[in-house]
């Protein structure tokens, strides 16, 4: 069965969906990584190649500094922190005043040549938005990889030494929860108040907030429900579960999606599935003000109902 998301859309008498100026440049620097997560929508992983060069990053800085309605670059990966211009691209940026998301999964901050990253990170001011699937060892482990709980732990202890989470210290620290399986997540607000009982009490960390993201049904999550048998049920859960009071907010509205090849996509999901832009320019270098997006068409497909499921889901958390 095809689920047209559009169809949704005009069943609960919204219109197509369409852009408006876009605030937020989120680029994927490559698909290289410590971690191999089983629900990876990038399939990310260490044997991958596919990394953003210097020109590419290059251009992606000249946008930003051509754009100010542009306030935040949004690094994400893979482990962004592997890509060589890493440091490069945080400290143009925040010379340029924008602020600057780093998602971190932790564990490359203990890999060769990252021992000073979070000390890095600190210095820039850089938010550090952190995947930790659950509060427990055993889900973690079983959804990242065999003693990746105990490493995200160390690695949260050393941010909060550092002054991340902290009151006042102007150094955000958020972490990321999606579920084990085919399921939505649970209420933000009370997951979170969850999360940080469950931290402070065992292991003495604090965080600033909790980010609440449905598994999308693409690539590698896409690849586990199909070996299961579980493609429709989980679709079905998702469409049947769509929720109008979060389609104002959908994070498409509002950011610009960059691969590490320079293409341009309505979200990161749609990159993953090699979706361009629903209309307009293809790559980085075919467009100098975003401004002239707004307006235009967003692309969609089945996967969207993903992110307007229940409470929502976005790379920012619930929606509703």
């Amino acid at each position: 069965m095809k689920h047209r998301f559009d169809h949704a859309l005009d069943s609960h008498g919204l219109p197509p969906m369409k852009r408006v100026v876009p605030t937020t440049l989120q680029v994927n620097v490559g698909r290289l990584c410590d971690l191999a997560c089983h629900h990876c929508h990038v399939e990310a992983g260490p044997k991958r190649t596919e990394i953003m060069e210097e020109p590419t990053a290059r251009r992606v800085l000249e946008l930003l500094e051509r754009n100010p309605a542009l306030h935040t670059l949004d690094l994400t990966g893979g482990a962004p922190e592997l890509n060589p211009h890493f440091r490069s691209l945080v400290r143009e940026a925040r010379e340029l005043g924008r602020q600057v998301i780093d998602r971190c999964n932790l564990t490359v901050l203990f890999q060769p040549g990252q021992e000073d990253t979070a000390e890095f990170l600190a210095a820039h001011a850089v938010k550090v938005v952190a995947s930790l699937p659950c509060y427990t060892r055993e889900n973690v482990d079983a959804q990242r990889g065999k003693a990746v709980f105990a490493r995200s732990i160390e690695a949260l202890q050393h941010l909060n030494t550092l002054g991340y989470g902290r009151p006042g210290s102007g150094l955000a620290l958020d972490l990321v929860y999606n579920p084990l399986g085919a399921s939505l997540p649970p209420a933000q607000a009370e997951l979170e108040a969850t999360y940080k009982a469950e931290l402070r009490e065992l292991f003495g960390i604090e965080f600033d907030a909790l980010a609440t993201i449905t598994n999308m049904p693409i690539k590698r999550f896409a690849h586990t429900l199909e070996r299961e048998g579980r493609s429709e049920a989980y679709m079905a859960l998702l469409v049947n579960h769509f929720n109008a009071a979060t389609v104002d907010a959908l994070m498409c509205r509002t950011l610009l999606s960059v691969a590490w090849d320079g293409s341009l996509h309505d979200c990161d999901f749609n990159q993953m599935l090699e979706l361009p832009l629903g209309s307009g320019p293809r790559t980085l270098w075919d467009v100098a003000d975003l401004g002239e997006l707004a307006g235009a068409p967003i692309a969609t497909d089945a996967h969207c109902f993903g992110c307007t499921a229940g409470s929502g889901s976005s790379c920012g958390g619930a929606l509703a």
